[in-house]
């Protein structure tokens, strides 16, 4: 939004956007440990935002723009990535949208803080799920035929496309900058709600005894009744791989993309858990909510997508043989995605597993 309403202003240095990112880190990760308590009444608030806003940047838009032929909305394709196939190209672009669909699990890392969480849970996932998925499908839409020059978009100053089309539609700083900060204002409470997760299942899993020092990181202050040392991790890593920003871009892209391989994997193992068992016609575990007889096909076509999401999750974004410049466009996620594994394998094998305790094995002995 600086850039838009002052071009040639200097704020896109890496040290400065890296300053920005601690500050987005450090606010998030305060709010977690100092109102807490007031997270439930955030979250209220920002959903009646989030639901407010589609329909201010759903009747913008829809209003102002000027619109494509539904012709060119649904029946143009461009191999943006030098593929060679729009099949290709739209398999390697799925990275980007499949994060829609990631999310959900966080509730579950929030389940020990529910009341009633095995029925209210599931439930909240999937109506979330629902709801979401069709907002976003008219907004996605809706942004679509706003797009009535491809190339004005991506030679755009600007990263930030939908900053381009809101400016398009509205002819307006004033406006832009509001609609784009609705956009600040979701994206860091939702900072805010992946913090939260992530402190939990790192809590989890040092209560598990599955971390290096567990014991600390899983001490919860009984004044606070909040695992801040395992916020404090989490704003450890988050500050150390945002630091690589310093140096190099392309490096931290890459952690960041790891991200997504690693969550469609660990999709990937939880719901072939599922499915294994009931190919081998074993019971499931106790449960107030259920697919129901539609749970097997459901996990075969869940584990089809997540599994082609997976691989694309580590290609490029064009082909680069025979370029000499290859390295600065490669995919390190997959380098850093099986190091990743080695050093959790490694740490299995050298003492990791003895410590280790399995939350099932405290069930079966209750």
């Amino acid at each position: 939004m600086v850039l838009l309403v002052y071009p040639d202003a200097n704020i896109s240095t890496l040290w400065q956007t890296t300053l920005m990112v601690f500050l987005f880190v450090f606010l998030t990760v305060g709010f977690n440990i100092f109102f807490a308590r007031h997270l439930p009444l955030a979250e209220g608030i920002v959903l009646f935002l989030h639901i407010f806003a589609f329909f201010a940047f759903l009747l913008t838009l829809w209003i102002m723009a000027d619109h494509a032929s539904p012709k060119q909305v649904f029946t143009t394709f461009n191999d943006g990535g030098g593929w060679g196939s729009i099949g290709v190209s739209c398999l390697v672009g799925l990275a980007t949208p499949v994060w829609c669909f990631i999310g959900p699990d966080a509730g579950a890392h929030m389940s020990e803080e529910l009341k009633d969480a095995s029925l209210h849970l599931p439930r909240a996932m999937m109506w979330a799920t629902f709801g979401n998925g069709v907002m976003g499908i008219v907004v996605l839409i809706t942004f679509c035929f706003c797009i009535t020059d491809l190339d004005t978009i991506l030679n755009a100053d600007s990263d930030y496309p939908i900053i381009q089309v809101i400016y398009g539609a509205t002819e307006s700083y004033a406006g832009t900058c509001v609609l784009g900060s609705v956009l600040v204002i979701l994206l860091f409470f939702s900072t805010v709600t992946t913090i939260a997760s992530a402190s939990r299942q790192t809590w989890a899993f040092s209560r598990d005894r599955g971390f290096p020092f567990s014991t600390w990181i899983r001490y919860v202050p009984p004044t606070w009744e909040i695992p801040i040392n395992a916020l404090l991790v989490c704003l450890g890593v988050s500050l150390i791989l945002s630091a690589i920003n310093f140096g190099s871009d392309t490096a931290f892209n890459a952690i960041l993309s790891v991200s997504n391989a690693a969550l469609l994997f660990s999709y990937i193992v939880s719901v072939g858990c599922v499915r294994l068992k009931r190919l081998r016609g074993e019971p499931l575990l106790p449960r107030r909510w259920s697919l129901g007889k539609w749970g097997g096909p459901i996990n075969d076509i869940t584990l089809a997508f997540l599994v082609i999401a997976f691989v694309f999750s580590f290609f490029p974004e064009g082909p680069s043989v025979g370029d000499p410049d290859w390295a600065a466009d490669f995919n390190w996620a997959i380098v850093i995605f099986s190091a990743t594994c080695l050093l959790a394998l490694a740490y299995y094998v050298c003492g990791g597993r003895e410590k280790y305790v399995a939350p099932v094995s405290l069930v079966k002995q209750d």
